[in-house]
């Protein structure tokens, strides 16, 4: 028996299913493992001591590369000075100080500890704002895993997602409709279209502002979920290209390299509804997570980060393309080159990327066969290129099993 599957077995002694969320290694694939033991840079090691080049970045958190040491060397420091403390560290002032400096639509910040928790916590401050309860919201769209907005529907009532109404990304017309209802508070969207089990879809410039002037219009705050895109597109915030400045921002994953922290961003005018809050957790407030989030942002700040992504991603996609071409397969690569992901054309079932996704994993490289990737600034040339070596025997494993 393997190291992971004894684990798995102990696991399910103790654990409900023996893992859960969207972790659990049986939704990925029968190949996939469920336990890792340690990282460095751009790879990974599970608990049987195989190494991959790491596509996912642990899901999205890791930004500026597994144990970077100026993140570590910051995190240490804090903690050793004190970490969960009777109030927060000044840490916790200069991090708000450097969000403000970053993102022009921030001139307050709030923090919390998972991307759930800020897409929360903003609407609460949407809710104190307007007085009123309906959020309009892209079907099929994942903001957490709260029952408000869990995929999942076991243990949710329906009262939970009463005031949610949902329009079609990318389809203003349909969110005016939406808007209709009436009693709207906020309208939340993610940067772009990032759905698991189909292609990705860049936002497009006349959605983003149009749900900007209905926001306008309604009186309500447009929020911008920048879990899963924020830090890799553009520190400014995602939808700075596009000339739209969201009222709040929900912030998480990558904001830390891995430590545990979430933000919520807003302009002034909601400062005083965010004060009337009572949002708050016991573990909020630690300082090493906060000096790790400084950290990674100044990294990404001063060494153009989102620029080394770009290369990272526009390597590795142009690569893909010429392999899978050259394995005669017709592929779709969609969203951004930072966030990627790979479909087969006329793959209805996924049945074709779940069995590359599985030569992958076997040749040492981890990536998803129905969620979107994640790059980060240690992918250099060569790390991309040494993945590429081994996607390329994978769509060599897949063209002879055809």
């Amino acid at each position: 028996m393997s190291i992971d599957a004894e684990l798995r077995a102990r696991a399910a002694k103790v654990i409900p299913g023996g893992m859960y969320g969207h972790l659990n290694a049986v939704l990925h694939g029968e190949t996939y493992p469920q336990f890792f033991v340690r990282a460095e840079g751009a790879r990974q090691w599970d608990a049987d001591g195989r190494e991959f080049i790491d596509l996912m970045c642990s899901w999205g958190p890791m930004i500026v590369g597994h144990r970077n040491p100026v993140v570590e060397e910051a995190a240490a420091a804090q903690q050793a000075r004190g970490d969960c403390l009777n109030g927060p560290g000044p840490i916790m002032v200069e991090l708000a100080e450097l969000l403000v400096e970053v993102i022009p639509a921030a001139d307050w910040a709030m923090f919390s500890k998972n991307g759930t928790d800020a897409t929360t916590q903003a609407l609460m401050v949407a809710r104190a704002a307007t007085g009123r309860t309906k959020v309009l919201v892209a079907h099929g769209a994942y903001h957490g895993a709260d029952p408000w907005c869990t995929p999942g529907l076991s243990g949710v009532t329906p009262n939970q997602r009463a005031d949610n109404v949902e329009f079609t990304y990318n389809d203003l017309a349909s969110a005016e409709a939406a808007a209709a209802v009436g009693d709207v508070a906020a309208i939340l969207v993610t940067p772009f279209k990032h759905d698991s089990f189909e292609d990705q879809a860049f936002a497009e410039a006349e959605f983003a502002r149009g749900v900007r002037a209905l926001a306008d219009r309604l009186g309500a705050a447009l929020v911008i979920d920048e879990v899963r895109a924020g830090w890799r597109l553009d520190l400014r915030g995602s939808w700075e290209g596009f000339g739209v400045r969201p009222d709040l921002s929900a912030w998480s994953k990558a904001m830390a390299n891995g430590h545990p922290i979430a933000a919520v961003t807003g302009v002034d005018a909601l400062r005083g509804p965010a004060q009337t809050l009572y949002s708050t957790g016991s573990f909020w407030f630690s300082a090493s997570a906060m000096a790790a989030a400084k950290a990674t942002i100044e990294i990404l700040r001063d060494t153009g980060g989102v620029a080394l992504m770009e290369r990272a991603g526009d390597r590795l996609r142009a690569g893909l393309a010429a392999q899978a071409a050259a394995h005669g397969f017709v592929v779709n690569q969609t969203g951004p080159v930072q966030i990627p992901w790979l479909s087969f054309e006329g793959d209805e079932t996924l049945a074709r990327g779940v069995a590359w996704a599985a030569a992958c994993l076997a040749e040492g490289v981890y990536l998803h066969p129905w969620h979107n990737w994640f790059l980060s600034t240690a992918h250099t040339d060569d790390e991309i290129d040494r993945a590429l070596q081994r996607t390329d025997a994978a769509f060599a494993k897949l063209r002879s099993a055809v």
